[in-house]
């Protein structure tokens, strides 16, 4: 097949589809994240073996950034006609396309982008409403605009100023006016920076962390040497973060032997009760076994009792919350409230194209101070694929496709950015409705 001059197009929305960076992409398919940007952006030609790893990477057949009528073409205008009113001829759909190929790609197109900005939507409203240092940036703004406006009421409204006060005064106006530009530049410069697809920016050292174990494909427990890559930790309570995940992986790895548990994982499929109970282990400790390990596609979130999410490794096509409270009809929040007993929900995303998973969830509480200390509680939950194995198999219909079923439980994201219309827990409106 000859190669389109499109094809950078194409990479470019089957990755922002799936939540990718630049960065994520470049590293799975081993080339430079610039080399990546000038593909995407069809001023670098890509030769076949390239394409071909990049195509992997994004899991889609290599066929589908190729000139023609293709499926990845079609999916995207039967995902556009789902969630029209209109209710458009779905059996024409590839007579359509082959009709009309650019009236098909431009529809095609303008879906992704709806799609794309969508999403985007999501990460710039997280970052508005609960960006640590975007607050602190507005803060000290606020701050210099309400000082400068104290010192100009006192010197207009106060004619028989002493010089010495007076100039006192001066000198707070050109410190607080110097204060107030410092402050407007850097939130106008973080504001600007600010690219939800390529390059989301690093909020909080959990963001650092998240991002130094997604570079490592999520895989810490080979590394017994300590801390590496400490240029991606920039932070100190960053380093101290990743510490604490490094040697709980380290822990994780003694307790499951990686010749055990993939035999337990094989037998098993992606159950946590069932491999820890046959390798005597810790039910918490094989969910991370499962999702924390190379080219696993299990998602993961890890929560405390406060219902605050300490992990995100996120699974294709399921969004996470970047900030605020995550949606309260995740399973993960039913098993926070039931301790010790194993959760499984078939759960659907909303949007014109939801996709459904295989939610299990557990929590586990313990006592650090014994009979006289606190109950501390932890939940996690997996999120895997509907009817496949964490390994990526078909399931066999016993394990991880037992929670198959034409009935799935609606969940979002977060309130804020859900789409669904009347439901039981929402907390607020969502911007995305009238």
């Amino acid at each position: 097949m000859p190669l389109s001059a499109l094809i950078g197009t194409r990479l470019r929305l089957a990755r922002t589809a799936l939540g990718l960076r630049q960065s994520d992409l470049a590293l799975r398919a081993e080339i430079s994240a610039s080399y990546l940007n000038l593909i995407e952006h069809n001023r670098r030609r890509v030769d076949g073996a390239v394409l071909q790893r990049l195509a992997d990477a994004l899991g889609q057949p290599v066929a589908s950034f190729h000139d023609g009528v293709n499926g990845a073409l079609l999916e995207d205008l039967r995902g556009a006609a789902a969630g029209s009113p209109a209710a458009p001829e779905l059996e024409r759909t590839e007579d359509f396309a082959q009709r009309f190929p650019g009236w098909a790609q431009l529809l095609a197109d303008l879906h992704q982008q709806n799609i794309r900005l969508a999403r985007n939507l999501s990460a710039l409203n997280d970052r508005m409403t609960q960006d640590p240092h975007l607050s602190a940036s507005l803060h000290e703004v606020i701050s210099a605009v309400a000082s400068l406006r104290s010192t100009t009421g006192i010197l207009v409204e106060t004619d028989d100023l002493e010089p010495e006060w007076r100039a006192r005064f001066y000198s707070n106006l050109a410190q607080d006016s110097d204060r107030l530009a410092v402050g407007a530049r850097a939130l106008v410069g973080y504001l600007d920076g600010f690219d939800p697809s390529d390059s989301p920016g690093i909020a909080a050292p959990q963001e650092e962390v998240e991002g130094w174990m997604a570079a490592m494909d999520w895989h810490l427990a080979g590394r017994a040497g300590g801390l590496v890559g400490r240029a991606d930790l920039a932070s100190a309570p960053a380093r101290q973060l990743a510490q604490g995940w490094l040697d709980t992986a380290i822990s994780d790895a003694a307790m499951l032997p990686d010749a055990s548990f993939a035999a337990a994982l094989a037998a098993y499929g992606p159950d946590p009760v069932q491999i820890a109970a046959r390798l005597g282990a810790d039910i918490m400790a094989t969910f991370r076994r499962i999702a924390l390990r190379p080219h696993s596609d299990a998602g993961l979130v890890i929560c405390d009792a406060s219902g605050t999410l300490i992990l995100r490794k996120p699974a294709a096509g399921f969004a996470l919350p970047r900030f605020g409270a995550a949606c309260p009809l995740w399973p993960l929040f039913s098993a926070m409230a039931r301790p010790m007993t194993p959760i499984e929900t078939v759960i659907e995303t909303p949007g014109p194209q939801p996709k459904r998973f295989v939610a299990r969830a557990f929590c586990a509480p313990s006592y650090p101070g014994g009979f006289h200390g606190p109950e501390l509680r932890m939940a996690a939950m997996l999120i895997l694929p509907e009817g496949t194995q964490a390994g990526g198999g078909q399931a066999d219909g016993g394990q991880a496709g037992r929670a198959q079923s034409d009935e799935a439980q609606p969940v979002g994201t977060t309130c804020r950015t859900c789409p669904r219309k009347n439901c039981p827990a929402r907390r607020e409106p969502s911007i995305l409705t009238a």
